[in-house]
């Protein structure tokens, strides 16, 4: 998972490609955009957020980061902060503003992409700062929270609840017979529960990008967690084999989700745009923040070497949204410009990389190596 993590040069490489493109000749770039978009949006994201899945299934297996409650209450408890300070300080600024049309897109900025801030905090912290795994259970906390708010209020059509749960519990019941054989191979599974779940979550009005996250669960995995975002190269369980088969796969899928969707005029910024971006800068920080200080009154303990110096860096470095707030944007608005004015405020979120950077310089928070 760590060179998932650190090789995201072909996201980079197609939002670039996307500005310029849709710049400089805007038509044609919508055409190709738009024939592409159900492709990648619907179909391709649906892997993006499986190897997401597969890190909470670890994650909370035991001798995983969130196993046990405590090792887990922080990083949630902070997670849940860092979603819950951007949403209210996007609503508050969305009255401000009186932009009562951009309110449905609250939950923009509440969006952590794990790749970038986890390089943008090696960087700032250094590869061996107990910060960093501290980051990376928040942004799995943040991930889990975030697939249940894609789920709950953002459908993709009229739902329809009913057929949904029919068709997902055949799903749900043809993993579960997949495991009891058992199949060891993870392609049963995308190839028959996750087709059916596809067309559940599709039919049912609900995003099907998340279709393989209630089948992630069933696939064959080690007992116990080999470590945080470590793959194990001695373990072949379905699971691991997923990551190891997916992850370049995904890479390039997201070349193209940049590409489709991060095409946005330079002229499209607006009130929406300093909306989604105000709410990042001040919320993500001051939400993380409050969240572990609660924690903190009510007994949790911050992981040792973590000073509340390095959680408020945390808190801005946490706002780069990028991957996971554009497609928060996309769910929120149909195309046009309250769309586009959404999409560079999820871009210019980057910027959270060099507010943390100089508040790491300003309170001299320390490298470790």
């Amino acid at each position: 998972m760590r060179r998932f993590l650190d090789n995201s040069g072909l996201l980079i490489c197609g939002t670039l490609l996307a500005l310029c493109w849709a710049n400089f000749d805007q038509e044609s770039y919508s055409q190709i955009a738009e024939s592409l978009r159900f492709v990648v949006n619907d179909i391709g994201m649906a892997f993006f957020f499986a190897l997401a899945a597969k890190e909470v299934v670890e994650a909370t297996a035991p001798g995983g980061a969130l196993h046990s409650m405590r090792r887990s209450s922080l990083p949630l408890l902070a997670a849940f902060g860092g979603m819950a300070g951007p949403a209210l300080v996007y609503l508050g600024l969305v009255r401000v503003f009186d932009a009562h049309e951009f309110a449905r897109g609250w939950a923009i900025p509440s969006a952590t992409d794990i790749a970038f801030s986890y390089l943008a905090a090696r960087l700032i912290f250094g590869s061996r700062h107990p910060a960093i795994p501290f980051l990376l259970l928040l942004a799995i906390a943040d991930d889990a929270l975030g697939l249940l708010i894609i789920a709950v209020f953002y459908p993709s059509g009229p739902v329809r609840l009913l057929e949904f749960s029919a068709v997902l519990a055949i799903a749900v019941g043809m993993a579960w017979w997949l495991r009891r054989r058992p199949a060891l191979s993870f392609w049963p599974y995308l190839l028959g529960p996750g087709v059916v779940s596809w067309f559940a979550f599709h039919h049912g009005g609900l995003h099907p990008a998340l279709a393989l996250v209630p089948i992630m669960p069933f696939l064959p995995h080690a007992a116990r967690d080999a470590g945080l975002f470590v793959e194990s190269l001695r373990d072949h369980d379905a699971l691991n084999e997923f990551e190891h088969r997916m992850k370049l796969p995904v890479q390039f899928m997201l070349f193209f989700f940049g590409l489709v969707n991060a095409g946005v005029g330079l002229s499209s910024i607006g009130a929406g745009s300093w909306i989604v971006l105000g709410a990042i800068i001040g919320g993500k920080p001051l939400g993380i923040l409050a969240a572990a200080g609660l924690g903190s009154s009510l007994g949790l303990r911050t992981p040792v070497g973590v000073t509340w110096r390095d959680i408020a860096v945390l808190g801005s470095i946490a706002g780069i949204g990028f991957t996971v707030a554009l497609f928060f944007a996309t769910a929120s608005f149909p195309p046009g410009p309250l769309l586009d004015q959404a999409k560079m405020g999820a871009l210019l979120s980057f910027s959270s990389a060099g507010i943390a950077a100089l508040l790491a310089a300003t309170l001299r928070v320390t490298r470790v190596e």
